[in-house]
């Protein structure tokens, strides 16, 4: 792993053929980045610019990246599209430009499929189907998990927005997608992004201990680049400090979560996956790190995280498939649905 000190970071901005960078100036930043398909997003704060330079920011560019790390290792930790620009002066000799930033939103929200498959196609070709239509806003695909072995015997015609046809598809297949900067991902539910497993030590970065919580297991280190949502980390048991059981009858459940064999216990071989990750950095400041939130690769999952949209739970995959299984065997399945058409029933059409 390369040396950890000597802190660098850079800040570019294009749009319109033209680019902008800023490094010299301090720069403050905060990330928010997991396992859902909402859009990736950063809060960036750049120190006392000339006025004309803010303006020219608000008018003529529309992206940002930023490259953090250190001086033998910096490189990209966020892409995106910039949602805002705004200035207030912090104190009374630094004025902050705040720039707030999205990854991929317009491919999320703005792209359209419209194709028809053939019989014979798979879970597979209409993720491809979303895809495609990603391409023009500029995601290229990331792993794309063989999501079933079904086969349609029909045919399928789709017109509609991409996202809520990869949210069909992943629901019936027990996956989930999100963006990472410019790239897709589909992931059958359980499994790690493919790649190097990263451990987490005092050596490597780790600041302190790691901490078992409801949430998840949640571990701050040194700033990390390449710890992003869907990778895998390895964290020695010993480095861990176990919840507390609550003695509550209610508790019972959380208790039970907490335990070597719950979903969020202590992973046997310390392999974890991360499902939320957030970078903090400050160039002139004491935040440099990053902080993550995962669970054991084998079979873990966060019930809270959950509730927010974060993470998969495998137990309830099966059931969900099943489910779904049931509905596409069903002859009308793929079939428009234009509303009550039975004359005898009363009610809209």
């Amino acid at each position: 792993m390369s040396e950890q000190y000597l802190r660098a970071a850079k800040v570019s901005f294009g749009g319109n053929g033209k680019k902008l960078e800023a490094s010299e100036l301090r720069i403050r930043f905060d990330t928010h980045q997991d396992t859902t398909s909402s859009p990736w997003m950063i809060n960036l704060y750049i120190y006392n610019l000339k006025k004309e330079t803010i303006q020219s920011i608000r008018e003529e560019y529309k992206e940002i990246t930023l490259e953090a790390g250190y001086e033998s290792d910096c490189g990209p930790l966020f892409r995106g599209q910039i949602l805002q620009v705004r200035t207030f002066r912090e104190n009374i000799t630094d004025v902050a430009t705040h720039v707030i930033a999205t990854s991929a939103e317009k491919a999320r929200n703005f792209a359209v499929a419209n194709k028809s498959l053939s019989a014979g196609h798979t879970h597979n070709d209409r993720v491809q189907m979303a895809v495609e239509a990603m391409k023009e806003f500029g995601v290229k695909p990331g792993q794309i998990d063989k999501l079933s072995e079904r086969k349609f015997a029909r045919g399928f015609s789709y017109l509609g927005d991409a996202k809520s046809l990869l949210r069909e598809v992943c629901f019936a297949t027990g996956a989930r997608w999100w963006i990472q900067d410019d790239r897709i991902h589909v992931v059958k539910n359980g499994n790690a992004l493919k790649g190097e497993t990263y451990v987490l030590n005092s050596t490597t970065g780790l600041i302190g201990l790691a901490e078992q919580t409801l949430d998840g297991v949640v571990a701050r280190c040194l700033m990390n680049r390449k710890l992003y949502p869907g990778v895998k980390v390895q964290i020695n048991e010993a480095s861990i400090t176990r919840a507390a059981v609550s003695p509550a009858y209610l508790a019972e459940v959380n208790n039970q979560n907490l335990s070597n064999n719950g979903i969020l216990g202590i992973a046997a071989d310390g392999i974890y996956r991360c499902e939320l990750v957030e970078h903090n950095g400050d160039t002139r400041g004491p935040n440099w790190y990053t902080e993550i939130i995962c669970v054991k690769n084998d079979g873990g999952y966060s019930p809270s995280l959950l509730a927010q949209g974060i993470g998969s739970n495998v137990d309830d995959d099966q059931q969900s498939l099943k489910a779904a299984t049931a509905a596409q065997n069903d002859p009308s399945y793929g079939t428009p649905n234009y509303g009550n058409t039975d004359p005898s029933v009363k009610g809209p059409r």
